[in-house]
C-alpha cells in the first residue's frame, strides 16, 4: 500500500518533464486551481528538472527565471491553450540510479540530493510530477531518496501524473493528448492520401512511439492508412532470433528487415490487382530499436538509454529498401516518399476529450494529496473519468527501477482493427 500521511499543504510544486503533450495546460492550470481555491501557494517549476539538479552550484532558485507563482489570474482560459505553460525539458536527475542500493551511495544519488534540497528551498509541501515514464522513474526515485533520509529530515509526498502521446503507460487505459495526437496525424495522412492518388505514389510514414505502437495504430485507422507496423509485429516471420551482444551479454529481438519490406511490397501489389497504384504505410519510429545492428553504428544515447532515433531517419531508410525491393520484384519504378511526422502533434489545439482527461488528472492530484493523503502513487482514470491511484512499485520493476511498458496486445481487438481495415495481403 502507498504510504499514507497528515499532510497541511501550504505550499505545492507542479513540475512537467519530457516531451510536449496537448492538454498539459489542462492538467497544469487544473491541479494550480485546486490548490488556490484552498488557499495554498502553487510554485510551477520550469523546464522540468534542468534547474533543479543544478542547484548548489547556481545558486538560489530565481522566481520568475526558475519558478513561478500561480494566482487566478494566470489560470484565466488556460485550460484549452497549447504548449507547456511552465516548460519541459528532459533532464534525468535520477540517471545514475539504476539499483535501489545506488540509494545510498552519496555520489549517485547527488542529482537528486540538488533537487530535494531545491525543493526544499522554497519550503514546499508536496511535489506533483507530470510526465511519460523515464519522468515517474525520476519521481519514484525522489520518493525512494527520501525513504532514505534521517528520521528528523524533511520530507514531502510525491504524486505523478501520466503523460506521453504514445499512450504505452502501465496503469491507465488512455493519456491526455494522445487522441489529439492521433487526429493530428490522422489529418496529415488523409492529406497524403490524395496526394499519393494524384500522382501514383506511396508515403512512408514514420509516427511518434519509441515503445509501443499506439500512436502509429492510432494515426493509421482514423487516417485510413494502407499497412501500419509497430514493434508489436516484430515477431513471427518478421522477427529474427534474438541476438545476443557479445560485449555487453544484452540480448535483443531484431527484426527481419527483408521480410518486413517484402510484406510492403505485398502490399502494394495487392492495391494494383484492385486498381489502386497509390498509398501511404504508417510505420512506428520504435521499430528503428530493432533494426539490425549494422544499422543502429555510432548511433548515440540520451540520459535514459535511449537511441538516438531521430538520427537514423527510419521513414527515409525503409523508402529506400522498399523502392529498391519493389523494383527487383517488379521490373518497374514507384516513387516512395519517406516522412517523419509527430512533433507537429505534440502542441496542437487539444480536443474536448484530451482537456477533460487531463483536467481530471489534474483535480485528482489534488484529490490524492489531500482527501487520501498519499505519497508515492500516479493518478489514473477509467470508466467515466474515474480516479484510482496506482502505488509506484506497481509500476516500477522494484529491482531496476524501470518502468512498465504497456504495449498493444497481439491479436487483441485493437490489434485485429488495424488488420481488418488494411490492404489485405494472400498469405
Amino acid at each position: 500500500m502507498p504510504d499514507q500521511h497528515n499532510l497541511d499543504i501550504k505550499r505545492v510544486a507542479i513540475l512537467f518533464a519530457g516531451g510536449p503533450a496537448p492538454a498539459a495546460n489542462a492538467v497544469i492550470s487544473t491541479a494550480a486551481f485546486s490548490f488556490l481555491e484552498e488557499g495554498a501557494q502553487v510554485f510551477g517549476i520550469k523546464h522540468g528538472y534542468s534547474r533543479l539538479a543544478e542547484y548548489t552550484a547556481a545558486g538560489p532558485l530565481v522566481e520568475g527565471l526558475d519558478y513561478v507563482r500561480f494566482t487566478q489570474d494566470t489560470l484565466v482560459h488556460s485550460r484549452s491553450s497549447r504548449g507547456i505553460m511552465i516548460g519541459t525539458a528532459r533532464t534525468n536527475p535520477g540517471k545514475h540510479v539504476s539499483a535501489p542500493e545506488h540509494l545510498k551511495d552519496p555520489e549517485l544519488v547527488a542529482p537528486l540530493r540538488r533537487v530535494y534540497e531545491a525543493l526544499c528551498s522554497l519550503e514546499i509541501d508536496a511535489l506533483i510530477s507530470i510526465g511519460g515514464d523515464d519522468t515517474l522513474k525520476t519521481a519514484n526515485k525522489l520518493k525512494l531518496f527520501q525513504d532514505n533520509l534521517p528520521k528528523d529530515a524533511r520530507r514531502f509526498p510525491v504524486i505523478h501524473l501520466p503523460k506521453t502521446i504514445d499512450n504505452d503507460y502501465s496503469g491507465i487505459d488512455f493519456t491526455f493528448g494522445f487522441f489529439t495526437a492521433v487526429e493530428t496525424l490522422a489529418e496529415e495522412i488523409r492529406n497524403l492520401n490524395y496526394d499519393a492518388a494524384a500522382g501514383r505514389a506511396y508515403f512512408l510514414c514514420e509516427a511518434m512511439g519509441r515503445s509501443a505502437g499506439w500512436l502509429a495504430y492510432g494515426a493509421a485507422i482514423a487516417g485510413e492508412a494502407s499497412m501500419v507496423l509497430s514493434v508489436e509485429d516484430v515477431a513471427g516471420s518478421l522477427a529474427e532470433e534474438e541476438v545476443t551482444n557479445p560485449d555487453t551479454g544484452e540480448t535483443r529481438k531484431v527484426m527481419a528487415l527483408e521480410r518486413v519490406i517484402d510484406r510492403m511490397v505485398d502490399m502494394m501489389l495487392a492495391r494494383e490487382r484492385e486498381g489502386r497504384e497509390y498509398g501511404t504505410i504508417v510505420l512506428a519510429e520504435g521499430m528503428a530499436e530493432y533494426l539490425p545492428a549494422k544499422y543502429l553504428e555510432g548511433v548515440n544515447r540520451d540520459d535514459h538509454g535511449h537511441i538516438n532515433i531521430s538520427s537514423i531517419n527510419l521513414s527515409a531508410m525503409i523508402s529506400s529498401l522498399l523502392s529498391t525491393r519493389y523494383t527487383e520484384r517488379t521490373g518497374r519504378t514507384r516513387k516512395i516518399n519517406g516522412l517523419q511526422l509527430g512533433y507537429e502533434s505534440r502542441c496542437a489545439p487539444p480536443h474536448a476529450y484530451d482537456v477533460m482527461l487531463g483536467s481530471q488528472l489534474g483535480v485528482g492530484a489534488y484529490r490524492a494529496l489531500v482527501e487520501e493523503k498519499l505519497n508515492g502513487v500516479m493518478v489514473s482514470v477509467s470508466g467515466q473519468l474515474d480516479l484510482h491511484y496506482v502505488p509506484f512499485d506497481e509500476l516500477v520493476d522494484p529491482k531496476t527501477l524501470v518502468t512498465k511498458v504497456r504495449f498493444i496486445e497481439p491479436g487483441s481487438d485493437f490489434h485485429r482493427l488495424a488488420r481488418f481495415l488494411e490492404t489485405c495481403i494472400d498469405s
